[in-house]
């Protein structure tokens, strides 16, 4: 009796404390363990955006780049940002657990903005010559520069995968009680993200604009720093799952397998297939899953030949087991969901582009207060705050009663919703920047830097990409955690983060084909130095069309997608 009762205090998914033993539910995880991870991602956060809010002006004005090269070399290195997590999910799930993965890419990071914080602060590392036309850093100065951003990409990246899913982990998902608060998890989680970005697009913006680039990269040095120590504080409370070895090798296993049988029928009864009752048939704390029907070439690696058995035990290359199988084929329907974020992203990109490079050619003081361009951003910020509590405390409860769902709108519905209103988010830009070349043509404001039409007038465009944000960002975050498979979360929470950096790179190549096109026969083209002479809303017209596409699309695939069946843990 007493063995049972204490049983019952032992999470089932798993999941261990600070000294590897079995998580007690008392004195770990849910809301407990929490704080401690709100706290690093605010924080964290606070660091990234408040470097990277107005990194486009950093490189224009302090090192003096055209226009178009600025924003390529920012939307390369935002891209990179979201390319490394998959590097940072590798070891998590494979080596180093999700604990020491942070630990480790934590002090990378710190590194990287110590170093950026020197090169805006040391004279000889940063740029002596401004406010004169034609003058550039030299090689030198940018190849530092860039030394230390790339470090922090590179920190960022081991990070961002992870924090998210050990969030999750909090939550025990055989647990009924615990299991419904990890969808509200996520609604806070990027909640606490916004908190910290809305410092950043304010506060520090302000500060880089009129203080100097030195305190304006300091503080989010400090800021990262203190995000470590809040995450080590909250060590004893973690529930922690195992590192369960590479799970590429599992799907490689899968596909050498399938492959070498091509020829194989598979039978029409399922059960014959291939499954251990062990835990051979997935890693440690992972549930099994069940037979799915589709992709069907792949259940080719789970039927058994006699060729199959060397010795007594069988080949892992020649025969696998459902539960295998069924982890690839959830990894390939993830890919045409994951494909459709891209359009998205490159539309989310334009907050720290184009947006900001529209919002310099207007009037941006308010009284005898300049307001820095990049620091409208704290629209985005404040409509993404302003909805999360929305959509957790009413749009939940209201939707709960008309679709029968426990979260009110499934993950897909959500990002449906999302990619919907962030076509507006472009058309709404891109009226504002018709009606502004109009005032320009007719007022002749063709040199000046900026106009008499208020900074203000952005703020609709902004508000609604951060809208769509709670939409399509939290429902990635919850779909791409809840369909991965157990073992391969935190690579499949990074393979949805690669979209934002597939979006980054997709917007510097429609920059550059744009530019390349447009300015043929010595015309100014849509995107020049000064947009006074460009048609920035063209450029804004296409996004809100591959948008439409994207839509239709996702609506498309959403359909016939169909999920996991997990069965259980093992233990």
């Amino acid at each position: 009796m007493a063995v049972e009762e204490e049983d019952s205090f032992i999470t089932k998914d798993g999941t261990v404390d600070y000294h590897g033993n079995p998580a007690n539910k008392n004195e770990t995880g849910t809301w407990k363990a929490c704080p401690y991870i709100l706290g690093n991602e605010c924080c964290e956060r606070l660091a990234y955006y408040g470097m990277s809010s107005n990194l486009v002006r950093y490189f224009e004005h302090q090192l003096h780049q055209e226009t178009a090269t600025a924003s390529k070399n920012n939307s390369n290195w935002s891209g990179t940002c979201y390319i490394t997590p998959l590097i940072g999910a590798f070891l998590a799930d494979a080596y180093l657990g999700r604990f020491w993965t942070i630990a480790l890419f934590s002090i990378i990071y710190v590194i990287g903005m110590t170093f950026l914080t020197m090169t805006a602060s040391i004279s000889g590392l940063k740029p002596t010559c401004y406010g004169k036309e034609n003058c550039h850093a030299t090689d030198t100065q940018s190849a530092v520069c860039f030394v230390a951003l790339y470090l922090i990409a590179l920190g960022t990246g081991g990070i961002k995968p992870c924090v998210s899913s050990y969030g999750a982990d909090q939550f025990d998902d055989n647990d009924e009680v615990e299991k419904k608060y990890k969808a509200s998890f996520f609604n806070w989680f990027y909640f606490s993200i916004n908190i910290g970005a809305l410092i950043a697009s304010s506060v520090l913006v302000y500060i880089q604009d009129n203080v100097g680039w030195g305190w304006g990269f300091g503080i989010p040095a400090v800021a990262m720093a203190i995000a470590v120590v809040t995450f080590f504080s909250g060590s004893r409370l973690y529930r922690n799952q195992k590192p369960g070895g590479s799970p590429l090798t599992r799907i490689v296993q899968v596909l050498v397998a399938s492959f070498r049988k091509y020829k194989v029928p598979v039978p029409e009864d399922k059960s014959l297939l291939y499954e251990t009752t062990d835990a051979e048939s997935a890693i440690k704390g992972s549930r099994k899953l069940d037979h799915t029907e589709d992709l069907r070439f792949f259940d080719k690696a789970a039927v058994e030949v006699q060729e199959d058995h060397i010795k007594s035990s069988a080949n892992p290359w020649r025969l696998c087991t459902v539960t295998q199988v069924e982890e690839l084929k959830a990894i390939i329907r993830l890919l045409p969901i994951w494909a459709t974020g891209i359009i998205f992203s490159t539309v989310y990109s334009q907050m720290s582009n184009y947006f900001v490079l529209q919002g310099e050619r207007m009037d941006t003081s308010l009284g005898s207060f300049k307001i820095p361009p990049a620091s409208l951003s704290i629209f985005d910020t404040l409509s993404v705050i302003f909805w999360v509590p929305i959509y957790d405390r009413i749009i939940v409860p209201l939707a709960r009663k008309f679709t029968g769902q426990k979260n009110g709108l499934t993950p897909l519905q959500r990002m449906g919703i999302g990619l919907f209103i962030s076509i507006f988010s472009m058309i709404s830009a891109g009226v504002l920047e018709l009606i502004r070349l109009k005032i320009v043509e007719r007022q002749n404001y063709f040199e000046p830097d900026n106009m008499p039409m208020p900074i203000f007038w952005q703020v609709p465009q902004y508000f609604l990409v951060g809208c769509a944000e709670v939409f399509v960002f939290i429902g990635q975050l919850e779909f791409f955690y809840e369909e991965a498979p157990d073992a391969m979360r935190s690579l499949c929470s990074a393979l949805s983060l690669t979209t934002v950096a597939l979006g980054s790179y997709l917007s510097s190549l429609l920059v550059t084909i744009v530019t390349d096109v447009t300015t043929k026969n010595g015309k100014h083209g849509w995107l020049p130095d000064n947009l006074n002479y460009g048609h920035l809303d063209y450029f804004f017209w296409l996004l809100a069309i591959l948008s439409v596409l994207n839509l239709k699309a996702f609506l498309v695939i959403s359909k016939w997608y169909t999920y996991k069946r997990p069965m259980g843990t093992l233990k």
